[in-house]
Formats: C-alpha cells, sequence, structure tokens
C-alpha cells in the first residue's frame, strides 16, 4: 500500500516576484514583438498612477464636453461641465499633471488606426466593458480608457496587489514596477480560436479554449491546432523565456496556419486553469525529456549518379544510404519498413500535450447564463444603467447623487434626535 501521504495544498512550485515581473507586457513584449498583434507601450508617470488609485471618476473635458449634463460632483463623466463655480483648471482637468502622458495616449490612438484595446502591465480591464459605450474594450479616445482603467478591479490587482502570495524573504522589498499602458491596435478577434498554453519545466503540457462555449468546428481542426502551437512553442518560447514554468494566451487567426501570441500569466495560482484544474496540471504524468541524444542517423534516398552506382540499378530504387559516425552502410527500404533491422528499443512513444475543447454535451457549455466577470461588477442598476448609454447613465449617477444626500441627511436627523 501506498505510504505517500495526501496533498493538503496545491503544489506549486514558489512564485518569485522575479516570475511575476517576467510576465509583465513590457518585459516580454521586446523580445516577442514580431510574433504578436501590433501595440504601443506608453509609460506611465507617478501622477497618472495617483489619478487611476483615486476615488471617483473624473475625467479630463473633451471639446465636444456639453456642460449642462452633470452637476458639480457627480463624480463620473466629469470634465468641462464643472466650471460654473470658477474651480480651478487642476480640479476638473486631472490631467494636467500628467499633460505629457494625455496627448501621448490621444497620439497612440491616431497611430493605430483610431481603435485601441488598452491593458496595463498584467491585465485588461475586461471586468468593466459594462460601463463602456460599445460593451467591449473598444476605445476610440483616452477618455474611453479612462473609463475602463478606473472601473476595473483587475486594473486595481496590478496597481496594489502585484505581488501578493509570492514566496520571496518577506523582508525583501518589491522590486520597482515600471507601468505602462499597452494599446493595443483593435482588431475583431474572433474567441473561437483563442487557446491558453500550460508550460511546465519547458514542456508543453495541456491546452484548451479561453471562450467556453461549443464550437464545433474545432473539433475538425484538433490535431492540426495542437501541432501548430506545439510547434510555435517549441520554435519561439521554449527555450527564450527566462521561466520553466508559465501560461500563454495564443491567438490562431484565419486561415489557421500562424499562430500570435497574445499574453503571458504567472505559473500561479491567480491565473484561471479554466478547462482544467491546477491539481491536474501540477500532477499530470508528463515523459522525461531525454537528455542523451542518439547517434544522428540521415537515410537519403539513393539516386543515379553519373559515376558507377555502389548497387545495382535494380536495387537503386529500394535502398537507402545511412550515414553514421561509423561509415555507410546500405538498409533495404522493406527492412525499414518491417523493422527487421530497426532497434525497439529507439522507438519512442509518441506524447502530446493535452487538449480541451467545450463538447456539445459538456455542461459548461450551456452553464454560462451569468456574464463572464460578473463577480466584479456593480450592483444590477448599474448594469441596467449602462446598457442605456450616456443619457441613462447620468441620470442614474444624479439619482444615486440624491439618494447620497437623502441619506446623509436621515442620519444627521437621527444623530440630531439622539443628542436631545
Amino acid at each position: 500500500m501506498s505510504t505517500q501521504e495526501p496533498l493538503t495544498e496545491l503544489p506549486f512550485p514558489p512564485v518569485t516576484k522575479q516570475h511575476i515581473l517576467n510576465c509583465s507586457y513590457h518585459n516580454w513584449h521586446p523580445q516577442y514583438r514580431a510574433v504578436t498583434p501590433k501595440a504601443r507601450l506608453v509609460p506611465l508617470p507617478t501622477a497618472f498612477l495617483d489619478y487611476l488609485r483615486s476615488d471617483g471618476i473624473v475625467l479630463p473635458p473633451e471639446e465636444t464636453d456639453n456642460p449642462t449634463w452633470s452637476d458639480d460632483d457627480s463624480g463620473i463623466f466629469s470634465g468641462a461641465d464643472n466650471n460654473n463655480d470658477g474651480d480651478e483648471e487642476a480640479d476638473t482637468d486631472p490631467s494636467v499633471h500628467w499633460r505629457d502622458t494625455h496627448e501621448a495616449i490621444s497620439r497612440t490612438i491616431d497611430e493605430l488606426g483610431g481603435k485601441v484595446a488598452p491593458k496595463l502591465n498584467w491585465s485588461a480591464p475586461k471586468d468593466a466593458t459594462w460601463i463602456a459605450a460599445t460593451n467591449s474594450m473598444e476605445c476610440s479616445s483616452p477618455n474611453d480608457i479612462y473609463l475602463l482603467l478606473k472601473s476595473s478591479d483587475f486594473i486595481t490587482h496590478d496597481l496594489a496587489h502585484a505581488f501578493d502570495d509570492t514566496a520571496d524573504t518577506p523582508n525583501t522589498p518589491d522590486p520597482e514596477i515600471q507601468y505602462h499602458l499597452v494599446l493595443r491596435k483593435w482588431i475583431n478577434l474572433n474567441p473561437s480560436v483563442e487557446f491558453r498554453c500550460f508550460v511546465r519545466d519547458r514542456r508543453l503540457v495541456a491546452l484548451c479554449q479561453r471562450d467556453l462555449n461549443h464550437f464545433d468546428f474545432l473539433f475538425g481542426m484538433q490535431d492540426r491546432l495542437r501541432q501548430l502551437v506545439q510547434d510555435f512553442f517549441d520554435d519561439k518560447l521554449r527555450d527564450s523565456f527566462p521561466d520553466p514554468n508559465f501560461t500563454f494566451d495564443v491567438y490562431v487567426p484565419p486561415p489557421h496556419d500562424r499562430v500570435w501570441v497574445v499574453d503571458f500569466n504567472p505559473w500561479a495560482q491567480r491565473t484561471d486553469p479554466l478547462l482544467f484544474s491546477w491539481m491536474e496540471l501540477l500532477t499530470m504524468e508528463v515523459p522525461e525529456v531525454q537528455t542523451k541524444p542518439r547517434e544522428e542517423v540521415v537515410r537519403i534516398p539513393i539516386a543515379p549518379a553519373g559515376g558507377a552506382s555502389a548497387v545495382s540499378p535494380e536495387a537503386e530504387g529500394s535502398l537507402t544510404e545511412e550515414r553514421t559516425a561509423g561509415g555507410t552502410t546500405f538498409i533495404s527500404l522493406d527492412d525499414i519498413s518491417s523493422g527487421s533491422d530497426t532497434d525497439d528499443s529507439d522507438v519512442e512513444e509518441i506524447w502530446r500535450p493535452e487538449f480541451r475543447l467545450v463538447r456539445k454535451d459538456d455542461p459548461e457549455a450551456y452553464g454560462f447564463t451569468t456574464p463572464q466577470y460578473s463577480a466584479h461588477k456593480m450592483p444590477r442598476d448599474v448594469v441596467d444603467a449602462a446598457s442605456g448609454g450616456e443619457g441613462m447613465m447620468r441620470e442614474f449617477a444624479m439619482q444615486w447623487q440624491d439618494a447620497q444626500r437623502l441619506a446623509e441627511q436621515q442620519r444627521q436627523e437621527d444623530s440630531s434626535e439622539d443628542e436631545t
């Protein structure tokens, strides 16, 4: 009987702060820029990071701002509308403290065709798309970007909790993070061909869909897609990424003959394993990598030459030339195919990474009535207001403010009654 004690926690190798940094977009993008979607990085100064961390949503004024629709302290969709009381520019335009960054973002949007998708070093504000007019991460102005960033819990995590649960010495100070705003050229990605890939000890051990819906056509392409991603990993990532354990996301655009790397994620519990469990990925049996190379053998079909052939013309078509370090011999193709002259010990079973797709009868294909990232969203009435466009969102903001005033007035009245 086995004496091995049952696992009480996931057997992750220690996750270091350097591993987290290695997965930061600004660290890996220069090396893999040729195989990533077109993007630009804008360095973020401390003043802009302070703006992202501050409470409330105050947006810089735009030329199209209408000062009639918002009151002085709505805290959302603010801009030139708050100049009625003669406030200083710094009170109504937060970008005065990071004007160069604001202008760089605007220029970058124009350079990338007028539409971009934003993210920070590790995370994209996918949990905040409910507040965007497009209900997506498509942004056509700096204010579109600021609204998403300031409404996202994912972005807050990047800013405040990047090194949570790392295994470095407790007294080790956190390394300085060079925060960047990543602006990707907006393209309509087909979610059915986005895949998450898992690498353990520099072996691609598993991959699966990122979009958890059933796509029937993927099953006919499964072997081709797996080999395509495997070849990409072997050629571009296996020996070049600094860590032996990591995950990466890829996109395989039509006609499905090339791979783009979209992102890298830590080999840590914070990364969603999607169709796998982390226990599966951490304990999955994978063959050992062959460390001792066998003697190189190159078999070349014999073709007629200008001089005398080493074998009779009748036999030329049925022989191959085997060149090894010990010399040259001739082996019959029939013997090769029958295995009579091959060593069975040299025959290795082909191992392939597990590739999981959502099947038609899987519960996952039908269990997504709750919108993705709903745990990070605002209450239902806020979501409904956002879906109604800017007019409804403004109306909701004013109603919310009125409710807050009434609640404060009630608290003051209750306090007065208690004192008497």
